[in-house]
């Protein structure tokens, strides 16, 4: 039986070493720090392991715990982030701990109760991988998972991995730098909406600026990916959440993910989240949607059963910035623009700046000058923890 299962991991890790050329990444001979597999097995090899992964950890094909399980890592559980180990959870569904019925292992939720492991949780087990696809904005919350793994880790003195990969936003850095007294799960570090850095980038800035409780640091390590630079495009072949299904989705999110502040529908409840814009009182614009439930995406969407009108940029091209037409567009038409903006404007933009600036009537162009002293500023800190050209 021994030898059996001896072969068996044999033939599993032929397979994963040929699958960045079976599966044909056909963007240059990219591998992501998952992809590095034997180096991997090799950091791993003895370990007690906990990952913190989603439906984007995979090796070509295969999800990464399936790999590792195969080829003998003790894997002791599974921490999943909004969305769910699986990725089907609504955006802000809480989830509950389970257990994989694919492989066994126990699953901890970390976007229920709590959104920080426990001491308790991380008791037997000496080192967590995170391997999660991030798309470089701000208030995107897996961000704020890796800094709460880093900061358990960190006071439990367990080492965090950190599996590199791609940003497709990574080739701009732009947009106001949060303030710290608006901090939230969407906005967790003084930085821009997009920070153009990898995961791995990223996590190294957390530690180095010292952004954990206290100013702790973590053991940390970085598996660095192979052929990649900030300008490269990347397009992402799992859906790295439910409303992000698309390239174009995801380029428009830094952008787009703004009008989650105002009272307008960015298209949740449709197949074209964050490329579709509109409210019920916009008739003047032409092109409309009605968000419906949909399950996987938004069981209970804004402007639910509502014919919206305004914007479709689901063709449009889009380019390596913050774009704010779109958004002084829409408050320019909205006819009573008292009720535009919400409560959650000012948390996604990380300043009260901008939502005054619109309303003053300040163009695009203004509204970015008024960035550029704190950008460049950042731009002198990110420059210390990057790992690619």
């Amino acid at each position: 039986m021994k030898n059996i299962n001896k072969y068996f991991r044999i033939v599993v890790l032929l397979v994963l070493l040929l699958v960045p050329v079976l599966h044909g990444y056909s963007q240059s001979n990219l591998q992501t720090g998952a992809d590095q597999i034997t180096l991997l097995l090799s950091k791993l090899k003895n370990k007690k392991v906990a990952l913190m992964v989603n439906q984007t950890s995979v090796i070509g094909k295969t999800h990464l715990v399936d790999s590792l399980k195969s080829l003998g890592v003790d894997i002791k559980k599974i921490f999943g982030p909004e969305h769910g180990f699986r990725g089907q959870a609504d955006a802000g569904e809480i989830i509950t701990d389970a257990v994989d019925k694919k492989t066994l292992i126990p699953v901890v939720s970390l976007y229920g109760k709590s959104k920080k492991p426990t001491a308790k949780q991380l008791e037997d087990v000496d080192i967590v991988v995170f391997d999660i696809q991030d798309v470089g904005a701000r208030f995107y919350t897996y961000i704020g998972s890796l800094h709460y793994l880093m900061e358990a880790c960190a006071e439990n003195k367990k080492k965090v991995m950190v599996l590199d990969r791609p940003n497709p936003n990574g080739s701009y850095v732009d947009g106001p730098v949060l303030r710290m007294e608006l901090k939230s799960f969407v906005g967790m570090h003084p930085v821009p909406i997009t920070h153009g850095m990898s995961i791995g980038e990223y996590a190294q800035m957390i530690n180095g600026e010292r952004w954990l409780d206290k100013g702790i640091q973590c053991e940390l390590e970085i598996i660095k990916m192979k052929s990649w630079e900030h300008s490269d495009s990347y397009s992402l072949k799992i859906k790295p959440s439910p409303n992000l299904p698309n390239d174009q989705s995801i380029a428009l999110y830094p952008s787009t993910c703004f009008f989650e502040g105002t009272v307008l529908s960015i298209g949740r409840g449709t197949y074209h989240p964050f490329e579709w814009v509109g409210h019920p009182e916009l008739k003047k614009y032409s092109f409309q949607f009605t968000p419906i439930p949909i399950d996987g995406m938004d069981k209970d969407p804004k402007l639910k059963s509502q014919i919206c009108f305004g914007l479709d940029l689901s063709k449009t091209k889009v380019k390596p910035e913050i774009n704010l037409s779109y958004l002084i567009e829409m408050y320019n038409a909205f006819p009573d623009k008292s009720k535009f903006f919400n409560n959650y404007f000012n948390t996604l933009a990380g300043t009260p700046d901008l939502k005054n600036q619109i309303i003053k009537g300040m163009t695009a162009s203004e509204i970015r000058a008024t960035w550029q002293k704190d950008l460049n500023a950042f731009k002198q800190v990110r420059k210390k923890y990057l790992l690619y050209p």
